[in-house]
């Protein structure tokens, strides 16, 4: 089947390159301490050294953090990527800085009885949160991969472990949310919303428990991938999404940028490890979802409703990127070329998103991920989130790995 692609390939190795250079140089911690950053959840680390800033006013030109560690996961994924299609060692060094602060944060101690856990804080201090855990190993993986380092897939194999022993309910399908590190507990109820109020969420992120099984071989995280796994099939409200569960609102009829890609891509990883076409079927469930969702420009915003209306602020480019990757994944098992479409979408609309020349340097090459009303006064409406940059990496090295094979 003959396939084109239309973004110009020089131009997008240099969007993400200056987007590299965005998270190395600029969105990256160098010190042990904070200095210009805040802490404002209180998270209470120690070591500093290799977070990536996550938040960034312009108006205020302060950067804050909301859960560094799964960020700096995902950033770390970003980098190695760009670093196998780059060869650029700065990329690498951030990379292993990354990975060296989320190792920092685990628990190591054999004799704790909270061994391999990793302090990943998101909204509340003290209180880990499982995606946060699951979000923040791929990255991890791919550069235990690259550097063949068999104590790091140790670490990330333990820290899997604890989730899956004390957190996961088998015969529910679903991760409890949040553990309470200081007091050793699980956090009940819930804050989040989950779907007949069962307690936690079928959290499939990433596919951690897919690839660690074909690390390691244990049927155990097998059968924890394929529990979640049919639980989602189940659970889908409307087809390729779950509205029931946060950070998505059924109360509210809104749907979070990301949900789709967070449960909806690692069906991919499934049906290519098993070949049952109902995987394929799901993914391919969550890609119409995006399609629908998408603005006729390739952006995403956050107050995307059940009509597929949307809010005229708060765009979320992070959603477009995420997308573009299911997109691109998509086009791989099916050959169907409105997928490399859609994923040239939104990737144009990522690069047209891209802070070029800048008189404010902490903004030179970062993706913009939303414009926020103007409330008022003349003060700049950009809101910077890491992951509008992260995440176009991710997928402008998946689009560049695809139009190699093609050519």
């Amino acid at each position: 089947m003959e396939t084109k692609t239309d973004l110009r390939l020089k131009g997008l190795e240099q969007a993400a390159e200056m987007a590299c250079s965005w998270l190395t140089d600029i969105a990256q911690v160098q010190t042990e301490q904070l200095t210009v950053e805040e802490d404002k959840v209180g998270h209470g680390y120690t070591s500093w050294k290799g977070a990536i800033r996550g938040e960034y006013s312009a108006a205020e030109r302060h950067w804050w953090f909301f859960c560094p560690v799964w960020h700096t996961g995902q950033a770390v994924k970003a980098l190695v990527l760009a670093y196998q299609r780059f060869h650029n060692d700065k990329y690498l060094q951030a990379a292993r800085i990354g990975a060296a602060f989320i190792y920092d944060k685990q628990i190591w101690d054999e004799m704790d009885p909270d061994f391999g856990l990793i302090l990943a804080y998101e909204d509340y201090a003290n209180q880990v949160n499982t995606s946060a855990v699951f979000e923040g190993l791929h990255g991890l993986m791919l550069l235990a991969d690259l550097e063949q380092s068999e104590d790091s897939w140790h670490r990330i194999e333990k820290a899997a472990e604890f989730m899956m022993n004390r957190l996961f309910l088998p015969d529910k399908g679903v991760f409890l949310d949040l553990y309470d590190a200081k007091n050793r507990r699980i956090v009940s109820p819930s804050p989040f919303s989950t779907k007949n109020k069962i307690g936690g969420r079928p959290l499939l992120d990433d596919a951690i428990f897919l690839k660690l099984y074909q690390k390691t071989g244990r049927r155990d995280f097998l059968d924890v991938h394929l529990k979640v796994a049919h639980k989602l099939i189940e659970d889908q409200n409307p087809a390729g999404n779950w509205i029931d569960y946060t950070p998505c609102s059924a109360t509210k009829g809104l749907f979070h940028p990301r949900h789709t890609y967070w449960w909806g891509f690692p069906f991919i990883d499934t049906f290519r490890e098993l070949r049952d076409p109902i995987y394929l079927e799901t993914a391919i469930a969550s890609g119409e979802f995006c399609l629908k969702a998408m603005r006729r420009d390739g952006g995403w915003f956050r107050g995307l409703d059940t009509d597929f209306n949307t809010d005229s602020f708060g765009h979320a480019t992070s959603g477009s990127a995420c997308a573009s990757i299911l997109f691109l994944h998509l086009y791989e098992e099916t050959g169907e070329q409105r997928w490399m479409s859609a994923a040239e979408k939104t990737l144009n609309y990522c690069m047209k998103m891209q802070l070029k020349e800048t008189a404010d340097p902490n903004l030179t090459g970062v993706i913009l991920e939303k414009v926020l009303p103007p409330g008022g006064t003349d003060a700049s409406p950009y809101k910077i989130r890491d992951l509008g940059t992260i995440f176009f990496i991710t997928a402008a090295m998946k689009y560049l790995e695809v139009a190699k094979q093609l050519s």
